[in-house]
């Protein structure tokens, strides 16, 4: 797939710290309960911490008691990419930006109580957030 932001690997490598790179760029999972945006509740924006993509807004977090934070939907559908994902002896639906191509983590069918059902499970090592200016 061609995304809107190209880097080479040393780019990235260079731009990311190893953990950001290892989660991004090699689908990595950070540990659950250790994400620093976990219990972020300011109003605010979400973005790729790769290329600065805006994914989702502050009104669509809530706490699915995952460990990761949890969106039940993305600020725009061509925001993020959703790819079929048959790792680890599972199917799942991996969730990238669709800007740069970076891991951002899964989305899941049982975000019961929301409006849409779903549960953007992400790695808070993937995200940025930007709060809103008081």
């Amino acid at each position: 797939m061609s995304y809107p932001t190209q880097k080479s690997e040393s780019e990235w490598r260079a731009e990311l710290t190893a953990d950001q790179y290892a989660v991004l760029r090699e689908a990595a999972t950070e540990r659950p309960w250790t994400g620093e945006l976990l219990d972020e509740s300011r109003a605010g924006l979400y973005t790729c911490a790769a290329c600065g993509n805006e994914l989702f807004k502050s009104g669509t977090k809530f706490d699915s008691h995952c460990g990761w934070p949890s969106f039940y939907e993305s600020v725009r559908p061509e925001a993020v990419e959703l790819i079929e994902d048959r790792s680890h002896g599972m199917v799942r639906t991996e969730v990238r930006c669709a800007q740069c191509g970076s891991h951002l983590g899964h989305v899941f069918p049982d975000g019961f109580g929301t409006p849409t059902g779903d549960r953007y499970c992400m790695n808070s090592i993937a995200l940025n957030f930007t709060p809103e200016e008081s």
